[in-house]
């Protein structure tokens, strides 16, 4: 019995260690100039391959030809809570990715990631900002309704990114799959947000073909692809109304990087079809092709791929195929 209670003690005196050294807490976005970080190079990105934010500096880094070191970080969909562990919390206290370094000094907040890096591109490379002041107006509100702020579960209508991850929980069903449950676990005891660790263990309790039982999750998907169907189509108005091929009309911009992320995650959760069929919305999914086949697509979202994200979308796939039911509450 002293044995059990030594245990016992060992273990709530080793949670307690941990809790106190895995503290959170927000973080101002932006460059932060007082706070100086371990570096090796002028530029270094700790990012994760599904993170839509970390996409998103990825391709406008890559767009500026900006070189940096590269620091993944494991979210639990890809395998550990390495965001929430001691060292990335030195990082990051918020235990989000992305995390830009210039110089030692962290950018927080991925919106403002972009904007920061735009005025350090590489010699023969764009800025990605208009010189007119009307054309930098556009690119803001743009920039704007891509960007995930807030709370994304309420605040869909806002944004095109705040309305995905509703949209991803198919994904998230599939992925998990590869995860241990102790793995997630761990979020039960040191995760800033409970909810998500509740929910990936429900989806793995689950599994993808029982999701349509899951009522609040339908709904939510439901919601979601009606707040995104408003988004894109606000986006074909606006390439027809400019001619394209960008936001913009003939310059790519900061605002176009952000949404090449929107439409990479729509392949990833299977809904390209559904919401960009050339039939739907022929100028988004124009759109779509011609940001497919900028350089920078390869590199910062094709290269930087992670297996369980390639197998969840091949799984979601194949249970949509298979699961009238599955494929019902998805949309089709």
């Amino acid at each position: 019995m002293t044995g059990l209670l030594y245990l016992i003690g060992a273990a709530i005196g080793w949670w307690a260690w941990e809790r106190s050294h895995r503290r959170t807490h927000p973080v101002p976005e932006g460059l932060q100039s007082d706070i100086s970080l371990p570096h090796q190079e002028e530029f270094e990105l700790y990012h994760n391959a599904l993170s839509l934010c970390s996409m998103k500096t990825r391709v406008c880094m890559a767009e500026l030809g900006i070189a940096y070191r590269s620091h993944h970080i494991d979210l639990i969909e890809t395998g550990s809570y390495e965001n929430i562990g001691r060292r990335f919390l030195a990082v990051n206290p918020a235990g989000t990715v992305p995390v830009l370094v210039h110089r030692g000094h962290p950018v927080y907040e991925s919106h403002e990631q972009i904007r920061y890096a735009a005025a350090f591109a590489a010699p023969g490379y764009p800025s990605l900002v208009p010189d007119d002041a009307d054309l930098r107006q556009r690119m803001e509100e743009w920039i704007d309704r891509s960007s995930l702020t807030g709370d994304p579960l309420a605040e869909g209508e806002k944004s095109a990114a705040n309305a995905i991850p509703a949209m991803t929980v198919p994904l998230f069903a599939t992925m998990i799959e590869r995860i241990p449950v102790d793995k997630i676990s761990e979020g039960l005891l040191f995760h800033f947000d409970k909810r998500r660790p509740v929910m990936f263990l429900v989806l793995k309790a689950l599994g993808i073909d029982r999701l349509p039982s899951l009522g609040p999750a339908v709904a939510m998907h439901r919601k979601s692809r009606a707040q995104l169907a408003d988004h894109l189509d606000a986006l074909e108005a606006e390439l027809d109304r400019g001619g394209g091929p960008w936001i913009l009309g003939e310059q790519y911009s900061l605002a176009d990087v952000s949404w090449l992320v929107i439409f990479e995650r729509l392949r990833q959760v299977d809904s390209l079809d559904l919401l960009v069929g050339d039939d739907l919305r022929p100028r988004c999914a124009e759109y779509w092709a011609k940001l497919r086949d900028r350089p920078a697509y390869r590199t910062a979202i094709l290269d930087c791929s992670h297996p369980t994200i390639e197998y969840g979308t091949e799984r979601l796939r194949a249970a949509k195929a298979n699961n009238p039911a599955l494929r019902q509450a998805l949309g089709g």
